[in-house]
């Protein structure tokens, strides 16, 4: 199979990405033997923000651990099926959900996004008025069929979502689910205790 990329065209994102993953690929020594199922037997839920690096705030290697990520670090349905598969299929035996100080999710709700999408697909921008398209042209109703799982508490997002895991009639009574947050301006994780109250193994 050849290697040349079939995108001729390129951005300078794309060219750095390639690149940094040519040095990677070329340094990957022993790697390439990690076995399947995470080493250390536990998977960590959170959100998509840049800002968070799970390798470093956990201490994590490759081949360690789990990492499921989406916008907020919800328990959605489909973070739901990956923790099944995790537990199920690959072993992992604890885990955690970790929200984020100053998260996105904070700054919107489901009719805003709604509303804003049905009338442009174009990147929105904020300001002292709230949230506004830039442009309004095209846009798709098929937001009102999405559940973005938005919030305006962050330690009650981290109760609600250790709730539906602990609860969910597909995850095991004996694996904990702890709850935690990350501070963005301190690095720290912070212990939601009522949310790990709930998650407790039994």
């Amino acid at each position: 199979m050849s290697n040349t990329p079939i995108q001729q065209e390129t951005s300078k994102i794309h060219k750095e990405v390639i690149g940094a993953n040519e040095k990677y690929a070329s340094e990957f020594g022993k790697k390439g033997e990690l076995a399947l199922p995470p080493a250390r037997s536990f998977t960590i839920l959170t959100c998509m923000d840049a800002r968070l690096d799970p390798a470093k705030y956990a201490g994590l290697a490759e081949g360690d651990a789990h990492v499921i990520r989406n916008a907020g670090g919800r328990a959605s349905d489909d973070a739901i099926r990956s923790l099944v598969i995790s537990y199920k299929l690959l072993g992992t035996k604890e885990f955690f959900v970790i929200h984020h100080s100053d998260c996105g999710m904070e700054l919107f709700t489901d009719p805003i996004i709604r509303n804003l999408l049905s009338k442009s697909l174009k990147t929105a921008t904020i300001d002292s008025n709230g949230w506004r398209n830039v442009e309004e042209s095209g846009g798709s109703e098929e937001a009102k069929f999405i559940p973005f799982l938005t919030f305006e508490n962050l330690e009650q997002s981290v109760i609600d979502d250790v709730k539906r895991i602990r609860n969910h009639p597909l995850i095991p009574k004996d694996i904990p689910v702890y709850g935690y947050y990350y501070d963005v301006k301190t690095g720290k994780l912070v212990e939601v205790k009522e949310a790990t109250k709930i998650g407790r193994a039994s």
